[in-house]
């Protein structure tokens, strides 16, 4: 039997820990209680039973040493640097190509990592980028819908060449285990809500389909030696983004200009990016994750309902106006959370929206 390889992790017995075959959607009482109990065991650094085949692994929550972070400038992956270089024994490596990053995400952070601006489509530069690596990160993309449309060439390259080249090198360089950000997009307009994981991948639209390609290459790269974990982001807000909706109605708002919404109708699914980035983690650490997990608040707030209440606390004279919608868009979404409370340990917030103060702090800070 294969031992799995985890970074920093001893094993005091062998241990299939093939979570594929865990039989999640016929045990699904089982594994909650079991990842809460195995969340709950790894903080007080006691020794882990798997259920599954009753040998016992020891996990250490934050034990990872060398971590590629991709796209580690941006939005969701600067945060996600912030937090790793707070443990001083991690090694963090980013590699950008700063095409959306910027090198002011990293400036808390930038003397204590490796920064390497560089593609992923280029081989050459993953491979130096993840050598020696433990884990990585991935979270290198084209990662906005309409420019996904309007540049089919890069997204491609980007989303579904670039990911293959990540993962091929990852293995390469010896790593245990790779975190893939893919996205609600792969659903498509979904039949019910909220969406499980179990839902059929249906993308509407070009970021959606090279999602969910990434998560295909994923699966079939996945060993015993390496695994990839997938998980499926709902629309992440927080400081440090921008040409999404929660930023772009702040700035108009700011700017007393209208709220301009496409279509009206739109239902989603906003999940604070501390919230991400707790899951980000333990998709890296947690011994167990049953496949692909989505990542959200589980609550569902309507796009007309963020506009008033961006209004309100900006105290703009901005209105809200009505376009006609985006064909390409995705209209209706909200994460089935099960998964991510029972498996990553992630709560769901009783606000969604409870952080855009911040952001707008943020923005005044920017400005001034």
């Amino acid at each position: 039997m294969d031992k799995v390889r985890v970074p920093g992790v001893a094993w005091s017995r062998e241990a299939d820990c093939d979570a594929a075959r865990f039989g999640f959607r016929k045990n699904a009482r089982r594994l909650s209680f079991y990842a809460s109990h195995t969340l709950r065991q790894a903080r007080q650094r006691k020794p882990i039973l798997n259920p599954r085949v009753g040998g016992w692994v020891q996990i250490r929550l934050g034990s990872m040493t060398r971590i590629l972070v991709t796209g580690g400038a941006g939005f969701i992956g600067s945060h996600l640097v912030d937090r790793l270089v707070a443990d001083t024994s991690n090694k963090v490596v980013v590699l950008d190509n700063l095409r959306r990053g910027k090198t002011a995400n990293l400036s808390a952070a930038m003397d204590r990592i490796t920064f390497i601006e560089g593609d992923i489509r280029d081989r050459a530069t993953v491979e130096k980028a993840v050598e020696k690596a433990d884990t990585v990160f991935h979270l290198a993309a084209q990662s906005n819908v309409i420019g996904a449309v309007t540049d089919l060439d890069y997204s491609f390259s980007t989303n579904v060449t670039g990911t293959f080249e990540v993962l091929r090198a990852a293995v390469a360089a010896g790593a245990s285990r790779m975190v893939f950000t893919s996205s609600r997009e792969v659903y498509g307009d979904p039949l019910a809500l909220p969406v499980a994981e179990t839902a059929p991948l249906a993308p509407k639209n070009a970021y959606g389909a090279s999602k969910a390609a990434g998560e295909m290459y994923c699966r079939v790269l996945a060993s015993a030696q390496f695994q990839p974990r997938v998980v499926r982001l709902a629309n992440v807000y927080g400081t440090r983004d921008f040409d999404r909706v929660i930023p772009i109605f702040l700035g108009q708002a700011l700017r007393n200009e209208p709220l301009t919404m496409f279509g009206g109708q739109q239902v989603l699914d906003f999940v604070w990016i501390e919230d991400v980035l707790k899951g980000l983690i333990r998709a890296a650490t947690v011994d167990i994750l049953p496949g692909p997990v989505n990542i959200g608040s589980g609550k569902a707030t309507e796009l007309r309902r963020l506009a008033n209440r961006v209004v309100e606390i900006t105290g703009s004279r901005s209105e809200v106006r009505i376009a006609p919608a985006r064909e390409v868009e995705v209209a209706r979404f909200v994460a089935d959370t099960t998964v991510q409370e029972a498996a990553l340990g992630v709560a769901v917030p009783l606000d969604p929206l409870g952080h855009l103060a911040e952001i707008l702090d943020f923005f005044d800070v920017v400005k001034n």
